[in-house]
């Protein structure tokens, strides 16, 4: 296999804005941000063409050239969950899945792109999976004379593989890696929070401009993860009235405190909150523990009324996380200026440039 080079442009094709970060090995453990950048963009792109126009303005913004590249997609058409299933070879599981996939997934899967992991706890002996992680269930759980263990399946359209694959060919640019968002979010609260992620039960929500995402995991375990029919687009028809508000001056009164506005954006995000209080019901309900926080990305997070408004409506403390926690920062004056204003939705594009740091 071809060395893995020191640099990486983690790239998060969002369905509403490109991010992108550009992160730099210092060391096995220290990775320094260099840049990072971020356009809007339209929720579909016509042809790979159009994607490739989009990327080749990130790249610019981002400064210097790329050598490598990881990708992120958020969208709602893609499949990820945890399924259990006998103890099987990933290989043999990820070839159940290509030649049927509907009865493994109970979903037609023809036109998807599959891949599957074991769901597993970062133990330091990769043999003692069959144990059970401290304060946890077992990764693999004995039912009867057939263990069961949990695989993470993910999939993507191949008609979307294929956009990107081909528009990041238009501007020179290898898709080293192509990875789900929520994944790539989780991977960076591990790489951020080293201590919260390996000895407490915690809860991500990423709010993004079509969907919200929640993952839940319990000491390195990835235990529930589900995507929310609710996003930034759904919030802002709410407080626009159906665009009778501009959006810019909607989004102003909000984070100025407008007690109209902040009414509207409680009654709006009341379902967001009921969908997140059911996931923290069904993870405390299935084991002895419980979620004392919330750590919340995405654009909406900027907004404290945002923050407040799901904090009361869950009792619980809803806190941004900073996916660049442990990195070191060289950026020029104007991006370092920017950055705290900007890093609350870059997890995932961090995310994805970790995972090929790390690799």
């Amino acid at each position: 296999m071809a060395r893995r080079a020191d640099s990486v442009v983690g790239i998060d094709l969002g369905k509403h804005v490109l991010k992108g970060v550009a992160l730099r090995r210092k060391n096995d453990s220290r990775f320094v941000l260099t840049s990072f950048a971020s356009r809007p963009v339209p929720e579909e792109f016509a042809s790979p063409d159009d994607l490739a126009r989009e990327l080749k303005q990130l790249l610019r913004d981002l400064g210097g050239s790329a050598k490598a590249c990881a990708f992120a997609v958020s969208d709602p058409e893609t499949i990820l969950r945890i399924i259990e299933q006998p103890d099987t070879p990933v290989h043999l599981l990820r070839n159940a899945l290509r030649l049927n996939g509907l009865a493994v997934l109970n979903q037609e899967c023809k036109d998807f792109v599959l891949d599957v992991a074991p769901v597993v706890a970062h133990l330091s002996d990769a043999s003692s999976i069959d144990k059970p992680s401290p304060g946890g269930t077992n990764v693999a759980v004995q039912s009867g004379v057939v263990t069961q263990t949990k695989y993470l399946v993910g999939g993507m359209l191949r008609s979307q593989v294929k956009q990107i694959t081909v528009a990041a060919g238009k501007v020179r640019l290898s898709a080293d890696l192509l990875q789900l968002a929520p994944v790539c979010s989780f991977n960076a609260f591990e790489f951020a929070y080293p201590e919260v992620f390996a000895n407490e039960a915690f809860l991500l929500l990423d709010m993004g401009h079509l969907q919200s995402t929640v993952l839940i995991g319990s000491r390195s375990e990835l235990v529930l993860v589900r995507s929310i029919d609710y996003g930034g687009k759904a919030l802002m028809q709410a407080l626009t009235a159906e665009d009778a508000l501009d959006g810019d001056a909607a989004w102003l009164m909000i984070q100025q405190g407008d007690e109209g506005m902040t009414e509207i954006c409680r009654n709006s995000l009341g379902r967001l909150a009921m969908e997140v209080r059911n996931s923290i019901g069904f993870f405390e309900g299935q084991r002895e523990e419980g979620i004392n926080r919330i750590f919340v990305s995405g654009g909406l997070a900027r907004a404290e009324t945002v923050l407040q408004t799901l904090s009361d409506e869950l009792g619980l403390a809803c806190e941004i996380w900073d996916p660049l926690e442990t990195c070191e920062v060289a950026l020029p004056a104007a991006k370092r200026q920017n950055l705290p204003n900007e890093f609350v939705s870059l997890n995932v594009a961090c995310g994805a440039a970790f995972q090929y740091l790390k690799r």
